[in-house]
């Protein structure tokens, strides 16, 4: 406490000279909740003078971006912009501490989440300047405690996650671990060790894997000899200057300035978000705006690796024979405004962070957050239009399209095709036949125009690089595969919408247990309704689609695809989500009783 009196102290000094004698003092350390309305002092709001570089209306419209949340009752943002070799704004808005009334500010440190992925990555990258990896390696030259999946599996898969390893918040989650349980770096190793399968073959589809850049901080340890924390401390903070930057791999470790970090279940009623952590690669990284600044000036005056190192890390993935995605190396090479921007977000545990850099006019946009419901990215785009011109080409209106060429003279065939579908990841569609002409349906009930593209297949006529491809019909279980630009698609299976009996759900009750996560889930069947328990979670109620598809709202059990056997019968499911696809499950058999 004593240490928090005198750094207050130092403060108040500061902002006196700053400020002049109209300075007014912090709030009351004893007043436990501050009236809503109440601003945060003028001494606190301004930070630090160099922000008064810019036109008075400029600062005025940034200050009414995070307006809502400066305030001494509310979590808030750190926002910083730079321009050239300089940080030309820095401000923070709101709390960094509700419990003791402590101001966000330019030097506040934040969990960044998932921005922490360029760093593994650009260490990656300077390891391979080094001449100590190549990026198109098998990850087992390095990690051989992975498993062999018989499938090559590249450095280069993992940067640009398109190796198909299973994401690893889903597997923990899977297994009973909860988020804001304590999560090692070990614990994760084990996990991902005793995988027997992938989501895809690598490089066939792109799919966010957290997993991909754990792996690669073992990498990291593996070739340098060196932690991640070590190795980027010395290869990338120091050189920079980023003296308050470090990957967090110890939760228990105290950090001062550090942020705290809080969700909202109800409007102005915040609580704790639990951040618990000891694992680096995908996240962990904590650093400020300062230091932040020094690492976007790197994208467009490299002095950590060079021009090869960032265009490297900039450069889009390639999928499936060379289709571009435009997600790089941990960070995303995109457009906004007419503008070339390298982008990423990040949200962990009531963090919400967003960085972007727009090379060609040497500029760079931060916003960090510690409350859970702030849209940083939006806030970033904001900001940035604020000083990015914008130069898109604007569309003129096109005449309006004639739908007539959707009408159809003979809807025989698509009669097979019409139904109810349910998708890989659970989300369903359904396509019917009105006044002679196809249309998909969403859950909300809302129509989409097809028009035919070749057989069988059928693309939107809003948009037609949206398609389906119907198949199966003959086999009486039609199938469309949904496929849109870049390469990404899901597999979709028609069900059936008649209502099952008590008996016909009986057969679904038991346990499944699942040997890669050496876990088991129930489902059980109570009030005609089938339910999913755990011993580690609060029951579930399931949703049966057909007679082979049930969805929970566990956000990591949202599919499970029943599997059977020749005679029909239920022998366990297979788990597909959002990052976990075929994770197996058996049905264990019921034990016998006693003669």
């Amino acid at each position: 406490m004593r240490v928090y009196i005198q750094s207050l102290l130092t403060l108040i000094t500061c902002c006196i000279t700053l400020h002049g004698a109209t300075a007014q003092k912090l709030p009351s350390q004893t007043q436990s909740q501050p009236p809503q309305t109440q601003t945060l002092p003028p001494h606190i709001q301004t930070q630090p003078p160099r922000a008064q570089t810019l036109p008075p209306q400029i600062t005025s419209r940034i200050d009414s971006l995070f307006s809502q949340w400066n305030k001494t009752s509310s979590p808030g943002c750190a926002v910083g912009v730079v321009s050239n070799d300089s940080l030309i704004f820095s401000k923070g808005y709101g709390m960094a501490n509700l419990e003791y009334g402590v101001p966000i500010t330019t030097q506040t440190i934040f969990h960044i989440a998932s921005v922490s992925k360029q760093f593994t990555a650009y260490s990656i990258l300077l390891l391979e300047k080094q001449g100590k990896l190549n990026l198109d390696d098998d990850i087992r030259k390095y990690l051989n405690w992975f498993p062999d999946l018989k499938e090559k599996i590249t450095i280069r898969n993992l940067l640009n996650h398109t190796s198909g390893v299973r994401d690893q918040w889903e597997l923990l989650a899977i297994a009973g671990t909860r988020l804001d349980d304590v999560i090692t770096q070990d614990q994760i190793i084990k996990i991902l060790a005793k995988q027997q399968a992938l989501n895809f073959k690598p490089g066939t589809d792109w799919s966010y894997s957290n997993s991909g850049f754990t792996l690669l901080a073992e990498i990291v340890r593996s070739v340098s000899g060196q932690t991640l924390r070590q190795f980027a401390d010395s290869a990338i903070f120091k050189p920079l200057g980023m003296k308050n930057t470090h990957f967090h791999d110890d939760y228990t470790e105290i950090e001062p300035n550090r942020s705290y970090s809080y969700f909202t279940p109800q409007k102005d009623h915040y609580v704790n978000a639990v951040l618990s952590y000891s694992n680096v690669g995908a996240t962990s990284l904590f650093t400020n705006i300062d230091d932040m600044s020094k690492w976007i000036m790197n994208f467009y005056t490299p002095s950590v690796g060079g021009q090869k190192e960032i265009q490297e890390l900039t450069e889009p993935a390639l999928v499936n024979g060379g289709k571009v995605r435009n997600y790089a190396k941990g960070i995303v090479a995109d457009s906004i405004y007419g503008r070339q921007r390298y982008q990423h977000g990040g949200g962990d545990a009531g963090y919400k962070t967003f960085i972007s850099v727009f090379p060609e006019q040497r500029m760079g946009f931060i916003v960090f957050s510690n409350l859970g419901d702030v849209d940083a990215q939006r806030k970033n785009e904001q900001l940035a239009a604020l000083f990015i011109k914008d130069s898109s080409v604007k569309r003129s209106k096109s005449s309006h399209r004639d739908s007539t060429q959707a009408i159809l003279t003979d809807t025989t065939i698509l009669q097979n095709y019409t139904g109810n579908y349910i998708a890989d990841d659970a989300t369903r569609f359904a396509f019917t036949i009105k006044d002679h002409k196809f249309y998909a349906i969403t859950p909300d009930r809302k129509y989409h125009l097809l028009i035919t593209a070749g057989t069988d297949t059928w693309q939107l006529f809003a948009d037609t690089t949206l398609r389906f491809i119907f198949s199966g019909m003959g086999a009486g279980h039609p199938v469309t595969e949904e496929i849109w630009p870049v390469g990404n698609h899901l597999h979709w299976e028609r069900y059936d919408t008649a209502a099952k009996t008590d008996r016909q759900l009986a057969e679904y009750t038991g346990t499944y247990y699942c040997p890669e996560l050496d876990c088991s889930y129930r489902i059980s069947l109570k009030d005609h309704r089938l339910s999913l328990s755990n011993a580690k979670y609060n029951d579930s109620p399931l949703t049966l689609y057909g007679s082979d598809h049930l969805t929970c709202d566990f956000w990591w059990m949202n599919h499970l695809h029943i599997i059977r056997n020749a005679k029909n019968q239920i022998t366990g499911f297979e788990l597909n989500g959002n990052r976990v696809m075929h994770l197996r499950f058996v049905k264990k058999l019921p034990e016998k009783s006693g003669s």
